[in-house]
């Protein structure tokens, strides 16, 4: 009998895989971003598929925005996806199989094409995925592929989005077609979307307090020694790195 992995194995893999330490502002969201991927990799019903990739990449590059050292992005993500016995790579290439999906499509026609989806040059044989999904009683939804689907409306029509009404008659009709819980997709997104906006306010608070650092340093360069202002700037990249993983 195969054991199952815990939630303790998958984090040892992780940061065996990534050896540095990951900035204090963003452990919290990459921890539980890695949770939430092993409860899914272990559970019966669950099967991977491009609209959860896609939704794993956006969730991650979204609040991974400013990270620093920004270098170290790949390797966290990397590390992510091998944690799960899974490849990067793939994970990009149906993240981006999908983005192409959307290009020159109305909401109303990537809609209908859920409800009927024939097979397209642009996306291989996901029309079978969507099939499956449609048709799988035991579909395990998750949060992840929630914001796939977020994505491709986004994607299809930025406008939309910013609409409640649009947005939820969107939601609706998809979770229709797909046979999801709409109420709990509807739910899922708004707290994503309010996460992404609490994110984006922590990350221009991030970037005040390093330009206020920077400013700091340069007055300190200048009072000690004139002359060494440009070599001061030079560095103020590294100590920013620095500061924000201390953070």
């Amino acid at each position: 009998m195969n054991k199952v992995r815990t939630v303790s194995d998958t984090k040892r893999d992780f940061y065996n895989q990534h050896t540095r330490p990951v900035n204090s502002i963003y452990r919290r969201f990459v921890e539980e971003l890695m949770v939430e991927m092993h409860l899914l990799s272990v559970n019966v019903d669950f099967r991977y598929d491009p609209i959860y990739a896609l939704g794993v990449a956006t969730s991650f590059d979204r609040f991974m925005q400013g990270y620093r050292p920004s270098q170290d992005q790949k390797s966290i993500f990397n590390a992510l996806c091998q944690s799960m016995g899974q490849e990067a790579q793939q994970y990009h290439k149906d993240a981006e199989l999908l983005r192409g999906l959307s290009v020159g499509k109305s909401t109303d026609e990537l809609i209908s094409w859920f409800s009927s989806p024939t097979p397209l040059d642009t996306a291989g044989d996901f029309h079978t995925t969507v099939a499956v999904i449609a048709d799988n009683p035991n579909f395990k939804y998750n949060r992840l592929f929630a914001i796939g689907l977020y994505t491709l409306l986004e994607q299809t029509d930025s406008e939309l989005v910013k609409d409640e009404k649009q947005l939820t008659e969107a939601l609706k009709q998809i979770a229709q077609v797909l046979n999801l819980p709409e109420e709990k997709l509807q739910k899922d997104l708004e707290l994503y979307r309010s996460n992404l906006e609490k994110m984006a306010q922590a990350q221009s608070v991030i970037k005040d307090v390093i330009k206020a650092e920077r400013k700091k340093r340069q007055q300190r360069a200048q009072a000690q020694a004139p002359g060494a202002t440009e070599s001061t700037e030079d560095s103020d990249e590294s100590q920013d790195e620095t500061s924000s993983s201390d953070a």
